[in-house]
């Protein structure tokens, strides 16, 4: 398995001392992301972010990052992904090439104002929630899917027990798609909590029937503003973070209709926007 590192360190108890142990810690790798577009006469080749994250669905990262980000609108605007490994050179990482379709346009100049990204941040002060909702359809979200509160404190505990990597790291995030009746359908793990969810968004883009079933998404950790507008423009109706929101997030939520849960556990949540998804 890629997502994780095997050392060798020095741990104390206060019962036994110092001890050498073995203890297995999750990787965490720049991944660059190059796009090559426009139109066939005229291709430029443009490294457009670098990504901290764990290795693994690279693919899905990118793609998901890509829509979510509005720089495409649907998953068919790619016409092909290359993965280069680079580290055995001074970057050590990864170079994922995206090849887009001539007539997608991007505003180059907009982009590189912004596009530097880390583990722990996201796309930090880019968005405001009046350009976020300049990219949504009106009447986006219907009052369904709704779920029952006893399916609701569930979910953080069934996301936690499939987390492979946390199971073997204890240092990583995660974000799972559910259905109505709080089954598992995708599952997504990463160092930085954005990448998770890019990860995530990537996977539903790719799956074929995955958006006809989907009823919320589960964050292993906070509920960010990046989050949130992740979970917009993927058209998710209903987020639940294990964590608490940001002001921001629960702002963006309720200009979009989108319901926000935070602080769930087993015992409790809290409802901060569209509390009528919940029965």
């Amino acid at each position: 398995m890629d997502g994780y590192r095997p050392y060798t360190i020095s741990r104390f108890d206060r019962q036994q001392g110092w001890q050498d142990s073995p203890d297995a810690v999750t990787v965490e790798e720049p991944l660059e992301i190059r796009l090559v577009f426009g139109p066939a006469a005229k291709r430029e080749n443009r490294s457009l972010a670098i990504t901290m994250r764990t290795p693994g669905h690279d693919q899905e990262l990118v793609r998901g990052f890509l829509f979510s980000e509005g720089l495409i609108t649907h998953p068919g605007q790619i016409m092909s992904m290359h993965l280069t490994d680079t580290r055995q050179e001074a970057g050590r990482g990864h170079t994922l090439e995206v090849h887009l379709q001539p007539e997608v346009v991007l505003d180059w100049t907009a982009l590189e104002r912004h596009f530097y990204l880390t583990s722990s941040c996201g796309v930090c002060g880019k968005a405001s929630i009046d350009a976020v909702m300049q990219n949504l359809q009106s009447d986006l979200f219907p009052l369904e899917p709704r779920l029952q509160t006893g399916t609701i404190l569930g979910l953080p505990d069934i996301l936690r027990k499939q987390q492979s990597l946390f199971s073997i790291t204890g240092g990583i995030h995660a974000s799972g798609l559910f259905d109505q009746q709080g089954n598992l359908l995708l599952l997504r793990e990463d160092v930085g909590r954005h990448n998770a969810m890019d990860k995530l968004v990537g996977g539903l883009l790719a799956t074929e029937g995955l958006r006809q079933q989907l009823a919320a998404v589960v964050l292993s950790g906070r509920a960010s503003f990046e989050l949130v507008q992740k979970a917009l423009i993927s058209s998710i109706p209903m987020l639940i973070a294990v964590g608490a929101p940001s002001s921001l997030a629960i702002d963006l939520a309720e200009e979009g209709g989108l319901t926000l849960i935070g602080f769930s556990g087993q015992d409790r949540f809290n409802v901060y926007t569209g509390r009528q998804r919940v029965i």
